[in-house]
């Protein structure tokens, strides 16, 4: 449902100096339009100088605008993708002849161009080339006033796209020059086509340095601009008829671009389909058994633990062991060796084979790990050996690393399955040939029936199949995973989880998968590496990050009680000044970790009696659903904040709601020191 407009009352200070400049750029127009006499309309305009100047102007005009072309494209992308010394004066430099007098830009040209100019003579001795009085010159004068329309407007066009699908694209194989033509130029297609149609539009009204440089003789530079200031002296009826077509010219091309020159087009496509109930996307098809693969109809929310500890042990290993005895068998192997410097300071060796959960704080390096890889950041640098071939010297597209970034990155200009065969194409695969493996991966990810669809009509989870799948069908020798399902709803994540557990599972080389969601760790891990502040702090199986976590953030992330202190005789001092007893102490005076499960924290309305050796009194500060089960959070003045993790029953029949005075207690032997 369309949200109504605010309407907007503008002070009278305003509005009247507003509706004066409206006054003052229309009433010229009108002028034209009550002065000219319609009943000879089509005399002035067909009379033979008027139709020779006509022909003469489009003609110009079209050469400006292919020489703009040729030239303003690589220009305005240069100016938008690449940080150079000197930047900011060719900047200026294009927007020169926007603001130059264009008499002053005619004499300019002269004196570079013409027969006693800086490459004129050179030009006329070589080539046999006059600019001067020759048609040619006018085309080179309407080409250095036109063309900065069409820089400044695919500039802006670049700048506001994402480069992600560009960097995606040389992952998938695309060398740059590709990549130019068949993801960035189809994107900013918007932009480009205004900026085209504005120094189109400007090549066509171009008068002062076509004067100037080429001259006004009949048949050669004589336009249509030239052609209105001659009539003004012998026939002014004429002059106001062919100025009227001018106007004509140039509104149409405004009206046709409706303001979309002014901003940074989006790419096309890019935005969610709409529906007629206002939803932004269409709605998550969840594939039916029969569409997915075998082991991925299983549904996977149901089995998901809602802690992870040991997840890995049953649904990865499964889906491995069924893998290695058979689709595994003709898959080639890549072990990974990477040396990363930088920002990020650490080595990584993983066999073939080998899933990485890569996780840490904001800031800890995460992004900037995979880039490195990649070879796309300036930040970290990545010594990379892959299988056995060292890739550090190579550009990203010739890596074989493929990348799936956060958002997935996919072409909005192509389809599904064009997408999916966009990396295939890129490494020479033939069209059909590409096309039909494109075909399976989408079959084997259960998005077979969406090949036709653009990314606009896929859901969330369709369209994070789809990036899978793409760089899956690439033939990566690495696969990197910046957060792949970090957008999608709970049941979605699931099956996608799920697929993507079992297509892991039969890839040959080696996966990192970055996330900040425990459940994803640990049931598609092997490995779960933890960073902070760009070295490596744990590099371990996923269960033992879960029972041994060696910072407090990845603890709090698992769903886990930490509280960091020093060790002593019986536990641990914790910063706060407050005592833990252990069952298992430490050597004093080492700095620890104290790790408590919610589950192992119990809350009493009354003081406890019996075993425990840790009991403090707080009150519930908040109460949040973690599926069937309840976690309350308690704040105590003698100890950090303690999750504790209940039944519904067990809360009702405490009557807790938020500052609810209760005890809680932990057993020594449920509490796990490690050593920092």
């Amino acid at each position: 449902m369309r949200r109504p407009r605010t309407r907007t009352r503008p002070p009278v200070t305003l509005a009247l100096p507003a509706l004066l400049a409206v006054a003052f750029l229309l009433l010229p127009l009108i002028g034209i339009l009550t002065r000219t006499q319609w009943d000879e309309l089509d005399a002035h305009l067909t009379s033979p100088g008027v139709v020779q100047a006509l022909r003469l102007s489009l003609y110009v005009s079209l050469w400006a605008l292919g020489l703009s072309l040729l030239l303003g494209v690589p220009l305005a992308w240069l100016l938008a993708r690449v940080d150079f010394r000197g930047k900011a004066f060719v900047r200026s430099l294009v927007l020169l002849p926007m603001v130059l007098p264009p008499t002053v830009g005619g004499v300019a040209l002269l004196l570079g161009f013409g027969r006693r100019g800086l490459l004129g003579p050179w030009l006329e001795d070589t080539f046999g080339v006059t600019l001067p009085f020759h048609t040619s010159g006018a085309v080179v004068a309407a080409t250095f006033v036109a063309m900065p329309f069409l820089v400044i407007s695919l500039e802006g066009a670049l700048g506001g796209l994402k480069q992600s699908y560009e960097e995606t694209a040389a992952s998938l194989g695309a060398a740059p020059v590709r990549v130019f033509f068949t993801v960035t130029l189809p994107m900013v297609a918007p932009g480009l086509i205004a900026g085209a149609a504005l120094t189109w539009a400007r090549a066509l009204g171009e008068f002062g340095a076509t004067i100037t440089f080429a001259g006004n003789l009949p048949g050669t530079t004589q336009t249509l601009p030239l052609q209105v200031y001659l009539l003004l002296q012998d026939n002014p009826e004429a002059a106001t008829s062919v100025s009227l077509l001018l106007l004509a010219i140039a509104m149409g091309v405004l009206i046709a671009l409706r303001g979309r020159w002014t901003g940074a087009p989006g790419a096309p496509g890019a935005r969610s389909a709409r529906r007629p109930d206002g939803a932004s996307r269409v709605p998550e098809e969840v594939p039916s058994p029969e569409a997915l693969p075998a082991r991925a109809a299983v549904p996977a929310d149901a089995g998901e633990p809602a802690h992870p500890a040991g997840a890995l042990a049953t649904d990865r290993s499964d889906v491995r062991s069924g893998v290695r005895s058979g689709d595994r068998n003709d898959v080639d192997h890549w072990p990974l060796h990477a040396d990363v410097t930088g920002f990020n300071q650490l080595t990584l060796d993983a066999n073939p084979g080998t899933t990485i959960a890569v996780v840490g704080e904001n800031g800890a390096g995460k992004t900037t790990l995979l880039r490195a890889l990649l070879g796309l950041t300036p930040r970290a640098h990545a010594e990379l050996r892959l299988g056995g071939t060292d890739v550090t010297a190579l550009p990203p597209h010739e890596r074989q690393v493929a990348w799936v970034p956060q958002d997935g990155a996919l072409f909005p200009h192509l389809s599904a399955l064009a997408n999916t065969a966009y990396g295939l194409r890129a490494r020479r695969v033939p069209r059909a040939e590409a096309r039909r493996e494109a075909q399976r991966w989408l079959d084997r990810l259960g998005v077979g029936g969406l090949a036709a669809r653009k990314p606009a009509e896929l859901s969330g989870g369709q369209a994070q199949r789809v990036s899978l799948a793409r760089a899956l069908a690439a033939r990566p020798r690495l696969l990197l995973l910046d957060e792949p399902l970090a957008a999608l709803d709970q049941t979605t994540r699931a099956h996608v989880r799920h697929t993507l557990r079992t297509h892991l599972a039969g890839f040959g080389g080696v996966c990192l998968i970055v996330t900040h969601d425990p459940v994803e760790a640990v049931s598609l891990a092997d490995r779960v590496l933890v960073l902070a502040d760009g070295r490596t702090l744990q590099d371990a199986p996923p269960a033992e990050v879960t029972r041994h976590p060696r910072s407090p953030w990845v603890a709090r992330m698992l769903g886990r009680n930490a509280w960091p202190g020093i060790a002593s005789a019986d536990g641990l001092v914790l910063a706060t000044g407050g005592r833990l007893v252990v069952a298992e102490p430490l050597p004093e005076g080492a700095s620890a970790l104290a790790i408590i499960g919610p589950e192992a924290v119990s809350v009493h309305r009354y003081r406890p009696g019996g075993s425990p050796r840790n009991v403090w009194q707080g009150s519930v500060r908040e109460i949040t659903a973690v599926g069937s089960r309840l976690r309350v959070l308690v704040g105590s003045a003698e100890v950090p904040d303690l999750v504790a993790e209940i039944t519904p029953e067990a809360a009702a029949e405490l009557g807790l709601v938020d500052g609810t005075k209760v005890w809680t207690s932990v057993k020594a032997t449920e509490v796990t020191l490690v050593r920092l």
